[in-house]
């Protein structure tokens, strides 16, 4: 029987590592690529390969491309990383924690990688619903994308045509624990905080922290974060 790979980008966070769980049920073997871009937070890349390895992953990848060099967000520049109270507090608007282009680069790099493998199918845990108001994580950026996947490709060129799965763009935080955990993921070995401690601990107050707590008491499951 032929092996039928997918290219899964993978941070080392929750949704993408719930994204992972997804691509392993739809019966694909997950080859995992991660992104070194000079995130202040690199120690999800520590836990990427942690999950990745968890997960019997053989195949994981891990690109450097300092996006430092562009900055213009809290996550590769001197901006500070906004702390709240509470996930109420969170705003409206595109945060300063949003990296210019960011998934449009990595699903590029993730779509060269598939094309060397021979693979049409991309899998990339963005989320539209309890999201921090990312441009790039909508569902009319994904299917955008999967045009240009044929437009820009030797592959699409020759017939192939790219799938780029989101599974988890309809659901709740809520809601995406609730599949992770029926998939078995163990979300102790993620980390999703934007602003961690030296030791790797979560801050407990940023956007990202406050959402990933939010879902775990929709959830009704207990949270493995350990928090400063």
């Amino acid at each position: 029987m032929t092996e039928k790979k997918a290219v899964v980008l993978l941070s080392g966070g929750l949704d993408s590592a719930t994204c992972l769980g997804f691509a392993r049920r739809d019966g694909f073997t997950p080859v995992c690529l991660s992104v070194d871009y000079g995130q202040r937070h690199l120690v999800e890349l520590e836990r990427a390969k942690v999950v990745a390895k968890a997960n019997g992953v053989v195949d994981h990848r891990v690109v450097k491309l300092d996006l430092r060099a562009i900055g213009g967000s809290a996550l590769t520049a001197d901006i500070a990383v906004p702390q709240h109270d509470d996930v109420s507090q969170l705003g409206g608007g595109i945060p300063v924690t949003y990296v210019p282009a960011r998934n449009t680069i990595f699903l590029g790099l993730a779509l060269g990688l598939a094309e060397t493998l021979g693979a049409t199918d991309l899998y990339i845990g963005v989320n539209a619903v309890d999201y921090s108001g990312y441009p790039d994580c909508r569902p009319e950026f994904i299917r955008a994308f999967e045009q240009l996947a044929t437009l820009a490709t030797r592959a699409g060129v020759e017939g192939a045509r790219f799938t780029v799965h989101a599974p988890l763009s309809g659901l709740t935080k809520g809601d995406i624990i609730k599949a992770g955990v029926a998939m078995g993921v163990d979300y102790s070995l993620t980390h999703s905080c934007y602003a961690p401690t030296p030791e790797g601990l979560a801050c407990a107050r940023c956007d990202s922290c406050l959402l990933r707590k939010k879902g775990f008491d929709e959830a009704g499951v207990a949270d493995p974060t350990r928090y400063a």
